[in-house]
């Protein structure tokens, strides 16, 4: 197997794109707008709901992000209309494109539960419910379960069973 050229190792006048997998041409990323309400965050987890997107957040601008092959990808990876291609082909650049791999998200959201918890936690619960378990009592409040002289954890063991009681590690024997 081929290992790719770093970028400044390649010839003057040397195309970047002969040795890329060709990333641009397999996907599409569309500006969506900041989700501030749960209503936003709905739409949001409804296009998670579909097939090979995903939602990502960069400089803190959102976008939805579809991975789906350009029909006009040969399968050498370059392009089958490159001399009638659409604009925003010919506008993209290979100086900032992602050759090598090293292309970082700030947030990547691929499921839509991820995006209801992150909703949650920058929102608050919705109508009170909340997706996380309710917080547990405080430990060390020095009391045993109703009709119990031991520590709940000592399981019948011989031994004494170290118990923390009212804040304090206290022996409990068995």
């Amino acid at each position: 197997m081929n290992k790719r050229p770093h970028r400044e190792e390649l010839a003057a006048g040397e195309c970047l794109c002969s040795h890329c997998p060709a990333k641009c041409c397999k996907y599409f990323a569309l500006p969506i707008d900041t989700p501030t309400t749960w209503v936003d965050f709905e739409y949001i987890q409804w296009f998670l709901l579909h097939d090979r997107a995903a939602v990502f957040t960069e400089k803190g601008d959102w976008y939805l992000l579809v991975y789906t092959r350009c029909k006009h990808l040969r399968e050498d990876n370059l392009c089958a209309i490159y001399d009638q291609r659409p604009q925003v082909c010919r506008d993209y650049s290979t100086v900032d494109c992602e050759y090598e791999d090293d292309w970082v998200y700030d947030q990547y959201f691929e499921t839509s539960e991820q995006v209801a918890e992150y909703a949650e936690a920058v929102l608050g619960p919705r109508d009170g419910h909340g997706m996380r378990s309710p917080k547990p009592p405080a430990a060390g409040n020095g009391k045993l379960p109703a009709g119990s002289d031991r520590c709940p954890a000592d399981r019948g063991a011989d031994s004494a069973v170290p118990y923390l009681a009212a804040g304090h590690l206290r022996r409990v024997d068995p």
